[in-house]
């Protein structure tokens, strides 16, 4: 069956490069990469630390907190599953204990959630969960680590004896990984509200354990920072209603909202991270970028940079207007990555319940001429802790990780959802739930988990894959074929993904810019040698994948000029 046409325009391309289309031999030997950027060649595992394993359990602190315990405090069913808004005894160890697992599923670093200190009780003040709410969080513990009062201190329920975070950096390096730190620039913990001044929350400490700030369980218009020193880390504004105005000029729910303008916070933040950098991280994931201004994250970026140099971070804008979320790559705006949430919102579309066609990806992708300083160091996902779990069959989240692992981006897959875990939960109705050993082992036994680490694993050994250019041939209903190209310093790599999310085999016979040569399949092992004008003839299986990969320059005409016009337009200059 011949391809479809992606509306990539070759036929334009050809037109305007017709001695290159004369299919006469070239020896050029041009740079062809998407990016070049070092941790593009990773792929995450996103883990809820507290969630994941309780490798110690004398640091569960089950006491805590007195009346306001902070320990298992299970939520009414939502649909027959509870969540739980306390702490469960996810650790530092129990990951430790598990980057086995994690690794021979061809992952290759870990995002853990925030690690410092958090308050010791539950919060009296907000609304209370419900089924399908967000940022409500009356009664809830800080297990998530995002309610931070001390940025220079680990939370006590995260480290063991010869398990602190700098030992678990080190666990990660020795097994060929990196440690992704998801950091907090724009709240502290909440702060007003609660049906008394508790202890810890609204405050912030420094490395020696001082008291900085304090929110005084004030609403934020009743702070006094001009006569106040302990209100000055703090905004006054409050919540903003959308419908009057932008919700990121004020309060997250109840969160103490930190000043950007205050130069003491920006110096209170960098010293802090600048720590845990020390120790060990490898990379940030910042929380909800969007909520300070891009003049901020310029300066904490430029400084961590300053030390750092080239220090990767991402960052969390829970926006689908590509628009808006690519002024966080670009100069002058903090020049970091972003979750790629316009993929995360059309991987769902096309691999959950709904089941669009492959065409449904062509807005997301973004490969020339879009917003995005480089949509190659893009972080791409399809669900999250802050949004209900993929809602897809074993098939559908088959598909999602056959795609995740071969187009353009860095992968980033949420614990459990190798086996479907959770699969279509809300927040509070079992998103966030314990996984545990019982959860690994029985992930160990999924076919979403053994088909996930075929594909990871090919990634994982192919530069074409993790950096290189993509050329789209195909994207349509069921089947998406593309190019992925690096040609770099040496290093030079062609590869050809097909994709086929239908429940019946489908052939391909691909000869659009196909180069000849020996052609290595790297699933089934085979190799292909194809002459020129030959078409390369494959079967994929329903819910499959075939990468075709050509370790050799780039010789044919057609795909040289294809690749040069994508090189000339797939990053804006810096």
């Amino acid at each position: 069956m011949p391809l479809r046409s992606a509306r990539l325009g070759l036929s334009l391309l050809c037109a305007l490069a017709s001695t290159a289309c004369a299919h006469t031999p070239t020896t050029r030997q041009a740079d062809y990469y998407g990016t070049l950027e070092p941790f593009a060649r990773e792929a995450v595992y996103f883990v809820m630390t507290d969630r994941f394993v309780n490798g110690d359990p004398g640091n569960d602190h089950r006491d805590q907190g007195g009346a306001l315990g902070t320990f298992d405090i299970p939520l009414p069913p939502c649909n027959g599953v509870s969540g739980n808004i306390g702490y469960l005894g996810g650790d530092f160890k129990g990951l430790a204990d598990h980057l086995d697992y994690i690794r021979e599923m061809g992952f290759t670093a870990v995002w853990i959630t925030p690690i410092v200190d958090n308050p010791d009780q539950r919060f009296t003040g907000g609304s209370a969960p419900t089924c399908g709410g967000i940022l409500a969080d009356q009664g809830k513990a800080g297990y998530h680590g995002y309610w931070g009062v001390n940025f220079y201190q680990v939370d006590e329920h995260l480290p063991s004896p010869g398990m602190d975070f700098r030992d678990l950096v080190a666990a990660m390096h020795r097994k060929g990984m990196k440690l992704v730190l998801d950091i907090v620039g724009n709240h502290g913990s909440p702060a007003w509200g609660m049906t008394f001044d508790q202890p810890k929350f609204g405050k912030i400490y420094d490395k020696d354990g001082t008291l900085i700030a304090d929110h005084q369980n004030l609403p934020p218009q009743q702070l006094d920072p001009e006569h106040n020193p302990l209100h000055r880390f703090y905004n006054t504004v409050g919540p903003v209603d959308g419908a009057k105005g932008s919700i990121f000029d004020g309060n997250l729910a109840q969160l103490s909202d930190l000043n950007e303008r205050n130069p003491d916070v920006l110096d209170y933040l960098v010293g802090a991270y600048l720590q845990w950098i020390d120790q060990g991280a490898d990379a940030f994931r910042i929380d909800t970028i969007a909520w300070m201004p891009d003049s901020f994250w310029q300066a904490f970026t430029t400084r961590i940079r300053a030390k750092h140099p080239g220090f990767f971070m991402f960052g969390e804008a829970f926006d689908y207007d590509a628009a808006r979320i690519a002024t966080h790559t670009l100069p002058g705006h903090g020049e970091t990555s972003v979750l790629d949430f316009p993929m995360k919102q059309a991987m769902e579309e096309v691999f959950g319940r709904k089941q669009a066609g492959f065409e449904r990806m062509i807005p997301a992708l973004h490969l020339t001429g879009g917003p995005y300083a480089n949509p190659y160091e893009l972080a791409t996902f399809y669900d999250n802790h802050d949004m209900p779990r993929l809602d897809a069959s074993d098939e559908g989240f088959i598909d999602a990780h056959n795609w995740l692992f071969t187009a353009r981006g860095i992968p980033v897959v949420y614990y459990g959802s190798e086996m479907g875990f959770m699969r279509g939960r809300p927040e509070h109705g079992g998103n966030r739930n314990y996984f545990g050993t019982e959860g690994i082992a029985a992930a160990k036994a999924s076919p979403i988990r053994a088909a996930l680490t075929r594909i990871a694993q090919v990634r994982a050994a192919s530069p074409a894959l993790q950096r290189g250019l993509q050329l789209n041939l195909e994207l349509q209903g069921n089947r998406a074929a593309f190019y992925r190209v690096y040609q770099h310093d040496g290093v030079h790599q062609i590869a050809l993904v097909l994709l086929n999310k239908g429940d019946a085999p489908e052939h391909f016979a691909v000869q659009t810019m196909l180069q000849p040569g020996r052609w290595h399949d790297a699933i089934g092992g085979e190799t292909l040698t194809l002459q020129a004008g030959e078409a390369l003839h494959a079967e994929v299986p329903a819910h499959g994948v075939r990468v075709f990969l050509l370790d050799a320059q780039v010789t044919e005409p057609t795909l040289a000029a294809a690749l040069d016009a994508a090189m000339a337009d797939a990053r804006r200059s810096r």
